[in-house]
C-alpha cells in the first residue's frame, strides 16, 4: 500500500512563508520537502484553511481536533488517515520515516550555476 501524507496546514496567505516582509523558514522547509516528495513520486498533500476549508469538515478526526483546539492544533499531519503530528510541521526524519524512505531523498542537490560570460 503507497502511504499517503496530508498536512492541515492553518490558514496562510501562501504556502511557501515567502509573502511578507518575515519569511518563515519552517514553510519554506516544508514547501520544498513536499515538493521534493511529490515530484519523486509520493503522495503528499497540503490544504492551506485559508483557501480550501473542505478537507478540514470532510476528515473526521481533523474536524474533532478543530473544535477542540481550534487552529491553534494546526499544523496537523495525517498518514494513512490517522493524525500522527499536531501543533507542528513533521521533520524531514518523521517524512522519511513514514515513506520507508532514506533521509537523503529529501535533500535538495544544488546544481553549479555556469554563466557564459562571453554571451552577456
Amino acid at each position: 500500500m503507497k502511504t499517503k501524507i496530508e498536512i492541515f496546514d492553518p490558514a496562510l496567505c501562501c504556502p511557501t512563508g515567502v509573502c511578507g516582509p518575515d519569511v518563515d523558514p519552517e514553510l519554506t522547509r516544508i514547501a520544498r520537502d513536499v515538493a521534493t516528495l511529490v515530484n519523486k513520486g509520493h503522495d503528499v498533500i497540503r490544504y492551506n484553511l485559508a483557501q480550501n476549508a473542505e478537507p478540514y469538515v470532510l476528515n473526521k478526526d481533523i474536524s474533532m481536533l478543530m473544535e477542540a483546539e481550534g487552529v491553534d492544533g494546526l499544523p496537523a499531519t495525517v498518514v494513512n488517515g490517522k493524525i500522527v503530528k499536531t501543533h507542528k510541521y513533521p521533520s524531514k526524519t518523521e517524512l522519511a520515516t513514514w515513506l520507508n524512505i532514506d533521509v537523503t531523498e529529501l535533500e535538495v542537490k544544488n546544481s553549479p550555476l555556469n554563466i557564459d560570460l562571453k554571451s552577456i
